[in-house]
């Protein structure tokens, strides 16, 4: 059985990260079909294109509207740590990348793997940097 969320602030993130991350599968399976189906053209292929990204945006969004909505101090200190951890590792990973692509030295494409993904990534680092070095990963 589920834990229950109890902070209110943490309630209402969940609940925007779970439609926004709703929103961007969906977003992805109809890009990707019309795409592979040559429906896709001109300025609707612009937007078609972006429209995954909105959602991702939407997440950059809702976690800072967590943090201007937490009301527990600690808490919030926790998740700043955590976004500037994740800020710092994303723009460590890109920035690294970005020189090795620019001597040739790996493949100019990331994959999917851009900056966004990174600073996911970074987020986890920073509860597990959090934890580590405070004892507590974050809010509940």
């Amino acid at each position: 059985m589920p834990a229950k969320i109890t902070n209110p602030a943490v309630r209402r993130y969940t609940i925007r990260l779970f439609v926004l991350m709703t929103a961007y599968v969906l977003f992805l399976i109809l890009a990707k079909w019309m795409f592979k189906r040559g429906m896709a053209e001109g300025s609707f292929a612009y937007v078609l294109a972006l429209l995954p990204a909105l959602p991702i945006i939407g997440v950059f969004w809702a976690v800072m509207r967590l943090l201007v909505e937490q009301t527990d101090e600690y808490l919030r200190m926790l998740m700043v740590r955590q976004c500037l951890f994740a800020t710092g590792f994303a723009l460590f990973v890109t920035t690294i990348r970005e020189w090795l692509q620019n001597f040739d030295l790996i493949a100019a494409g990331d994959g999917g793997f851009g900056a966004a993904f990174f600073w996911f990534a970074g987020l986890g680092l920073g509860a597990l940097y959090n934890r580590l070095t405070l004892g507590d990963g974050g809010c509940s």
